[in-house]
């Protein structure tokens, strides 16, 4: 096989581990999302107040462990973030190092029923390639919102970098963007192979700019 062209990160994370968190072990990711939940959104009344969380495919890189959440609130709001933690290596060892971002919008699937994708997206490193070019390495989460999705992909520049098995309808990557003139995208595949959505990680900045 030649030597590739394009000399790009791919599949740097380990693929979910564990299923969805239930149990203690969600009531212990959702001290920390709702602590971080608390702190975005102090002073901002109108957010209202957090309901069911929905948890995602755990992905594991450079060492640690990312869950990201989400729930809407009772003004119809959603927060988002992520729970990350540095996994143990031994059996029956406890998780450590917990942290946690969160965020919230107005914008949710709910208001907008012409979506195909529920994606949310945080830069959580970096990647140095060819003449000190930087990829931004993101975390991507989200939700299919067209039926019949069984695996979301992260593509770069039409090089597939990541992939996820839905579960219960959601999604974890973590790929490269912005390197060079590439540009992260989403995409929805069914058991065939078969596209059934698609979304740039830059739409409403576009949406934005043509407006």
């Amino acid at each position: 096989m030649p030597p590739a062209d394009r000399f790009i990160p791919r599949f740097v994370a380990e693929p979910p581990q564990e299923g969805l968190p239930y149990g203690r072990w969600a009531d212990r990711l959702a001290e920390e999302f709702l602590a971080a939940c608390a702190q975005a959104t102090d002073g901002e009344s109108e957010v209202g107040a957090p309901g069911d969380i929905a948890w995602y495919p755990d992905r594991t890189w450079n060492g640690l462990t990312y869950v990201p959440a989400s729930a809407l609130t009772d003004r119809g709001q959603e927060l988002f973030g992520y729970v990350r933690f540095t996994p143990t290596e031994q059996e029956g060892g406890e998780p450590e190092r917990f942290a946690a971002l969160a965020d919230y919008t107005e914008e949710t699937a709910e208001r907008n029923p012409d979506w195909k994708l529920d994606v949310c997206d945080e830069v959580i490193g970096s990647w140095r390639g060819h003449g000190g070019r930087h990829a931004q390495m993101t975390l991507v989460w989200g939700r299919a919102l067209t039926p019949g999705g069984r695996i979301a992909t992260a593509e770069l520049g039409g090089v597939v970098v990541d992939q996820c098995e839905l579960d219960q309808e959601r999604f974890t990557l973590i790929a490269p963007d912005d390197y060079g003139s590439d540009l992260l995208e989403i995409a929805l595949f069914d058991g065939r192979g078969r596209e059934l959505a698609r979304e740039s990680l830059y739409a409403q900045d576009e949406e934005h700019e043509h407006d």
